[in-house]
């Protein structure tokens, strides 16, 4: 399989950028697109679909095809992956039907590879992934391979698309179902927020709304570890401040934690809702802010994917958390160009209000404040 990366800030220079990547006779067959809410969708699918390239594509919150991340603009990974090699599935979720959606995508997949895995993305903030998950894995297997992430929309948290060819939606996901007889597909999701303190039970929650932990209020407690003050309604950074800084570590039997950090806070009892859902019962610990060795874990442990699993790819695929750069700032750079130098193959990624794999060692979840990375390889 042949890879290549573009990018633009416009239609016209995507159309410049596509058609330099086919002068020496490369004929791509899928683009996988990441792009701001800001730039002109339809007239970008139809430059792909003109030139007879299927589309999986989603909004982000930032996107890049090297160290450099860029905003409001358009990155693409051309791949030349052989068209019965894989299939791009689309839905629309109504109500809380995202299992039995995504059931009945991989139901459709197995009828065309006995062996499958699953690239997608999903908009609409309410969407539930780890019932995506659950509902790929009932017909997949536990074992399946499904990576992928939540679209953005540049941080306006309004209205988030995923899309391909002739079909958008803002409550949906697209899927690509991939045959890994013929394409090896290796991904891993890795965090490295270092926790603090020790193990505290959440005493009080409802899906993800989380009412208290060890009988304390869940802002209290958690703001009391993080050290912040100004805790009231009129300071609008300390929402940031928790959800980029302090997410709660949920603990797993088996894997690494997982992230869930507050994102809305109700002030009349100072509970809080985060990104995905935390049991009543959880084990959980609190975070410290980051620093260095948090991008150095993510680093190695995608090296440790290449030498354990995936010692060549053709290209990459990066899900990152947009809380991430908002807590690296410039320095995200450094994450991605190690990540990038493991294969040094062409690569395009988006930062996700959401990221959706597996931690090395773990199930397959809904993460937050974490780097999924998915290499390909065609056999």
């Amino acid at each position: 399989m042949k890879a290549k990366s573009i990018k633009g800030t416009s239609p016209e220079e995507i159309k410049t950028a596509l058609a330099e990547s086919m002068a020496d006779s490369f004929k791509p067959t899928l683009a996988i697109v990441f792009m701001s809410v800001s730039q002109d969708r339809n007239a970008v699918c139809t430059i792909l679909d003109e030139a007879g390239i299927a589309i999986f594509g989603s909004t982000t919150n930032g996107e890049f095809i090297d160290e450099e991340t860029e905003s409001g603009s358009v990155a693409i990974l051309l791949l030349d992956i052989k068209k019965e090699h894989f299939r791009i599935h689309s839905v629309e979720f109504q109500s809380d039907n995202y299992r039995q959606k995504a059931t009945s995508i991989a139901l459709k997949a197995r009828m065309d590879f006995e062996q499958v895995a699953f690239l997608l993305a999903t908009s609409n903030a309410t969407t539930d992934g780890e019932e995506v998950l659950l509902g790929l894995q009932e017909v997949a297997g536990s074992h399946v391979n499904a990576f992928g992430g939540a679209a953005g929309d540049d941080y306006a948290f309004e209205e988030t698309w995923v899309f391909t060819n002739g079909w958008e939606n803002n409550h949906g996901m697209v899927c690509i179902a991939i045959d890994e007889e013929k394409v090896a597909v290796s991904g891993i999701a890795t965090c490295g927020w270092k926790a603090v303190g020790t193990e505290k039970t959440v005493t009080k929650s409802e899906g993800n709304h989380v009412f208290t932990i060890d009988n304390e209020p869940a802002l209290d407690i958690t703001t009391k570890y993080g050290g912040l003050e100004n805790i009231t309604p009129d300071n609008k950074d300390v929402l940031m401040e928790l959800a980029a800084n302090f997410p709660l570590q949920m603990q797993r039997e088996k894997g690494d934690p997982v992230m869930r950090p507050p994102l809305v806070v109700d002030w009349s009892d100072h509970s809080f809702f985060t990104s995905g859902t935390v049991p009543q019962g959880s084990k959980i610990r609190f975070s410290l802010p980051p620093d260095w060795d948090v991008m150095e874990k993510v680093v190695k442990g995608v090296q440790s994917l290449k030498e354990t699993e995936m010692p060549e790819a053709d290209a990459l695929i990066v899900f990152s958390c947009a809380g991430r750069i908002l807590s690296f700032g410039p320095m995200m750079n450094a994450e991605i160009e190690g990540v990038k130098e493991v294969w040094n193959v062409p690569m395009a990624g988006m930062f996700s209000n959401a990221e959706l794999g597996r931690m090395a060692g773990g199930n397959l979840e809904m993460h937050n404040l974490t780097t999924c990375c998915v290499a390909l390889k065609e056999k």
